[in-house]
């Protein structure tokens, strides 16, 4: 049965066996490891998961019509959860150390990174996670202070994870062939991190700062803090600056100050 890729859904179908080795190869799955496969559409990675025997290995497929396909295929060797990424609840699977592998849809792609960084305990939740996104997405994920792409989604991934780009992923990997390049990011969750009491905090602390990246900062830290002239002196922030100028550890110290402010 041939199935055609949904564009409403995001669906472009990897199909390069090079980059799909490349992939598995990251993994460095051993029969103990669970693994966690998003989006695995018409399952050319899964196949290869699979000959890699892991421990055990549950597949994330929103799309109904590639269930049949799947289990046709796999049997036994995998779990199928039938649900949208974005309602599973991770927490629920009650595992430990998983490796997640997923060729992410694009435009959700930052909300289901979000969501990953949102679980408590990261680091004994998942070991690595093999995540590809759209190359300007990835630019942004990575890039530090005083950089154009820098901002709130750069914040928020390096707050716990520690990540590497692979490689760069051309548009003829993919059935259909997407209009833009694609990057491969290994991440590897953070055993010490900054502590924040709520990370939806850290997200509407950015919020406020990039929301008018041209402003300089004098103004967002004036919206959060009735004393910000003192808060700015303690942290040695210059209010003539720019968001993009501040790096990832001050917004943190400037979240954690916000949460003493509301709590």
């Amino acid at each position: 049965m041939t199935i055609y890729p949904r564009k409403s859904l995001g669906q472009n179908f990897l199909v390069d066996q090079k980059v799909i080795n490349i992939i598995t190869e990251l993994g460095n799955i051993s029969d103990k490891n669970e693994i966690i496969e998003v989006g695995p559409g018409t399952g050319a990675l899964t196949r290869k998961i699979i000959e890699k025997k892991p421990k055990e290995f549950t597949v994330i497929e929103k799309d109904k019509r590639l269930i049949n396909l799947l289990n046709d295929e796999f049997g036994n060797s995998i779990n199928i959860i039938n649900k949208d990424m974005m309602k599973v609840s991770f927490e629920k699977l009650e595992k430990k150390k998983l490796i997640i592998f997923g060729n992410l849809p694009y435009n959700i792609s930052t909300q289901i990174l979000a969501k990953w960084i949102k679980i408590e305990n990261l680091s004994d939740f998942c070991e690595k996670l093999i995540l590809m996104f759209q190359k300007e997405v990835a630019d942004r994920i990575l890039a530090v202070s005083n950089s154009k792409n820098y901002g709130r989604l750069s914040i928020l991934s390096n707050w716990k994870l520690k990540i590497n780009k692979v490689i760069d992923i051309q548009p003829s990997s993919f059935n259909p062939s997407p209009k833009v390049i694609s990057s491969l990011l290994l991440f590897v969750p953070k055993q010490k991190y900054y502590k924040l009491k709520d990370p939806k905090n850290l997200e509407h602390v950015t919020n406020i700062f990039f929301s008018q990246r041209r402003k300089m900062v004098k103004k967002p830290l004036k919206y959060l803090f009735n004393d910000f002239e003192k808060i700015s002196k303690n942290l040695s922030i210059d209010l003539n600056l720019r968001p993009q100028n501040l790096d990832n550890l001050t917004y943190y110290k400037i979240c954690e100050l916000y949460e003493s402010s509301i709590s």
